[in-house]
């Protein structure tokens, strides 16, 4: 088998730590964004506790049913 790795000897095959390596030293093209208020940031935690509460009600249907 013959050794095509550069002289770093740490070939990569699929080429991601190379083209993650060149996104990296490009930089930002363009303006960069500031971060969001606090006040958005809550959306996806609502969204997450609402999902968990429907779950919890879910699985207590289901084990009533089950019980039933």
């Amino acid at each position: 088998m013959a050794d095509n790795q550069g002289p770093q000897g740490n070939h990569d095959p699929a080429g991601s730590t190379q083209m993650f390596r060149a996104f990296v030293d490009e930089g930002p093209q363009g303006p960069r964004q500031q971060a969001a208020p606090a006040t958005s940031s809550g959306g996806p935690r609502v969204g997450l506790i609402i999902g968990v509460v429907v779950a919890v009600a879910i699985v207590a249907v289901v084990a009533w049913l089950a019980l039933k």
